[in-house]
């Protein structure tokens, strides 16, 4: 990535579903330029386009038109081995539902994403206890996640996403699951994790938890309403 370059960049962006004989305009044109290493929230009503989004950045879904740049890199002329090897090596997901493998421990399911990707990362299992010590889970990892509390196993699903040493970190709704005093304390461990460099995304619907992060972006019909940054 050269200097100066936005780390996230959307052009006119659209997405139009079809329901039967109905279409859905999901996102109308969208321009948006995200900086490497910003915390910025997605926010907006259910339907305003917010998770249409973070499914076309992380390489889930694809626009109708316009143009999405993840590194300088439009998505559009990867062909699907380089989009799912970007997913791999560039992004890390973290969901309102865990998705941890309930028979598997804390290591193992952090260790899975690399079993299954080209990484340089030669040594699984010591990547896997770090990103578990990054999150404060070293004395949890041999706990599967019934034994874990929610907030734990978010903790779990985090030290998942940064296995694979992400430069950006897609979090939707990561405390929906979550009681008040969790979701503050899961908030606070993005916090740490943006100030070491990691650019984070995060599409929430509530404002203490946008709050968190040093810019907020309403959606409404599709269409940014709003684009605010705090002093934070």
């Amino acid at each position: 990535m050269t200097l100066n370059q936005y780390i996230i960049e959307a052009r006119n962006l659209t997405k139009v579903y079809t329901m039967g004989d109905q279409k859905v305009h999901a996102l109308r044109g969208v321009d948006l330029k995200i900086e490497p290493g910003e915390f910025t929230a997605i926010m907006g009503p259910s339907g305003s386009g917010k998770s249409t989004l973070m499914n076309l950045i992380g390489a889930l879904d694809q626009p109708t038109s316009g143009e999405l740049f993840i590194e300088g890199q439009p998505l559009s002329t990867m062909i699907p081995p380089a989009l799912a090897d970007l997913r791999n090596r560039t992004l890390g997901f973290v969901f309102q539902q865990f998705n941890l493998l309930p028979r598997a421990d804390a290591l193992q399911n952090v260790k899975l994403p690399l079993r299954y990707a080209r990484h340089e990362i030669i040594d699984a299992d010591a990547r896997a206890r770090e990103c578990l010590q990054m999150v404060d889970l070293e004395e949890r990892m041999d706990h599967r996640p019934a034994q874990l509390s929610g907030g734990q196993q978010q903790r779990v699903a985090i030290a998942r996403a940064l296995a694979g040493k992400p430069r950006i970190i897609l979090a939707d709704e990561p405390t929906g699951a979550l009681d008040t005093k969790t979701s503050e304390d899961i908030m606070k461990l993005l916090v740490e994790l943006n100030a070491s460099g990691i650019t984070i995304i995060l599409v929430t619907h509530e404002a203490e938890v946008a709050a968190f992060a040093r810019r907020q972006i309403h959606f409404r019909d599709g269409l940014i309403e709003s684009d605010e940054r705090s002093g934070l």
